[in-house]
């Protein structure tokens, strides 16, 4: 797999993420323009936030393809980047929405499940 379809996922999972709260707020987009600058990836995860939220498609089919393209990918460390993106958007509007931190939460559950069973699975643990 490509990086530019792994920041692709990026982008969908912060969409996500920004309408967890059934809305994106300009607080969010202003933050997450300020995290991505100087990230050699901005431009293609801002597109393909912009794509999703242009797209306003079923916010759990984006969030299962951007997790199915993060288990094809494998490990990785700008996931750490990644959830640092997350956590400052969502806090982006003076704290983080209770919707918002559960869904931190369970995407790094799902992460860190999907490379236990791809260790299993090829029998490294």
């Amino acid at each position: 797999m490509n990086k530019e379809r792994l920041y692709d996922a990026f982008g969908e999972l912060i969409y996500t993420l920004a309408m967890a709260d059934g809305l994106i707020q300009a607080e969010e987009l202003q933050a997450l323009d300020r995290i991505l600058k100087g990230h050699p990836w901005a431009s293609q995860i801002k597109w393909s936030f912009d794509y999703e939220a242009n797209k306003a498609l079923d916010l759990q089919d984006v969030y299962k393809k951007a997790l199915n393209t993060f288990a094809e990918h494998g490990q990785d460390k700008e996931y750490t980047y990644l959830i640092d993106i997350l956590q400052e958007v969502a806090k982006a509007s003076d704290r983080i929405d209770t919707q918002e931190q559960k869904m931190i939460e369970r995407f790094q559950q799902d992460l860190r499940e999907n490379f236990i069973t791809e260790m299993e699975r090829r029998k490294l643990v």
